[in-house]
């Protein structure tokens, strides 16, 4: 599918943050989280859904025994970066930057 290209202009703005991670485990993590948000497939959601992902991201990461916390530190980094919004109630929304 063919998509405008002030809408792909708009979300590669959108990603631009993910330049500044040196390290590239948590650029791993955060594209990784950013990929089960996306597959979720609508621009409100909760984090018990992305929870949901918990196993594949514990298979991913072996080595975390800490994964929903490692899930929500990722979130807040997107929150901050202006990639979602936090509504409430541990309800986000993808932001149309």
């Amino acid at each position: 599918m063919i998509e405008p290209k002030s809408d792909v202009l708009d979300k590669w703005q959108r990603t631009l943050f993910l330049r500044k991670q040196q390290d590239l485990n948590a650029k791993g993590w955060l594209v990784h989280v950013m990929r089960c948000i996306e597959r979720l497939g609508k621009s409100r959601f909760s984090l018990d859904e992305v929870y949901g992902f918990e196993v594949e991201l514990r298979n991913a990461y072996p080595g975390n025994r800490h994964v929903r916390a490692k899930i929500r530190q990722k979130m807040q980094v997107l929150r901050d970066n202006g990639y979602l919004e936090f509504v409430g109630n541990g309800v986000y929304r993808l932001t149309t930057k």
